[in-house]
């Protein structure tokens, strides 16, 4: 592997947040006794027992589709058969309140690296993950590469094609699992409100609905069957 340099067993599911930070959180959160698996190029990764017994691996990404392209693919290289993003995104539709935890059923590639993959228009999530959270809001993501950006009339297009929120790794990760052949899904907190008005979640709402959104990915890899 050349960006990961794993020190502890993979385990066959994984958990995915692009913050480091999230990573530590959430193995403190998820995982009896976690050992770092990765920490090379600062893309922390744990591995340990989660609370069905059964091993699982949180590795960050870092930002953006390329980053999480190539963390993904190495994880896909060592065996990792189900993988699920879990972050951030903010709100198209306002019908979405801040701290609620959604999964995204698509993603509508509006990034290079998505593309690059071969996607075109919107990618879907694997149905048996999302078939294992019905008590989350399934929506229609839309992957893109910018953070700050002037994308008034962008979001307006974004809106009209179908997209309730926007992030930046989803496209990626569902192109990679449709090409490479593994089990994919996204759970998000809505971290920002975009729509009529900008507002931002406080950190530690921030931090607590982290973690409420680790436990519903848990449970979806818990509950779905193993691919191989």
């Amino acid at each position: 592997m050349i960006h990961l340099h794993p020190t502890a067993p993979l385990a066959e599911r994984v958990l995915l947040p692009g913050d480091p930070g999230r990573a530590l959180l959430l193995a403190q959160s998820l995982l009896e006794a976690p050992k770092m698996f990765n920490h090379n190029r600062g893309l922390w990764g744990y591995t340990g027992a989660a609370a069905d017994g059964q091993p699982l691996t949180i590795q960050s990404t870092g930002m953006g589709g390329p980053s999480a392209a190539i963390v993904i693919s190495e994880l896909a290289d060592l065996g990792a058969g189900r993988m699920i993003r879990v972050g951030t995104c903010g709100a198209l539709d306002p019908a979405l309140e801040l701290g609620e935890i959604v999964t995204a059923t698509e993603a509508l590639a509006a990034d290079g690296a998505s593309q690059a993959l071969g996607a075109r228009g919107a990618v879907a999530a694997s149905a048996p993950l999302v078939a294992a959270m019905p008590e989350l809001r399934p929506v229609t993501t839309v992957s893109t590469d910018l953070f700050y950006d002037d994308r008034e009339g962008v979001e307006a297009g974004w809106i009209a094609a179908g997209a309730q929120v926007v992030e930046m790794e989803a496209a990626t990760l569902f192109a990679l699992a449709q090409r490479r052949g593994f089990d994919a899904a996204t759970v998000l907190v809505v971290s920002d409100v975009i729509r009529p008005a900008r507002a931002r979640i406080g950190p530690e709402a921030l931090r607590e609905a982290e973690r409420r959104m680790g436990a519903a990915a848990l449970q979806a890899l818990t509950e779905s069957p193993a691919l191989r």
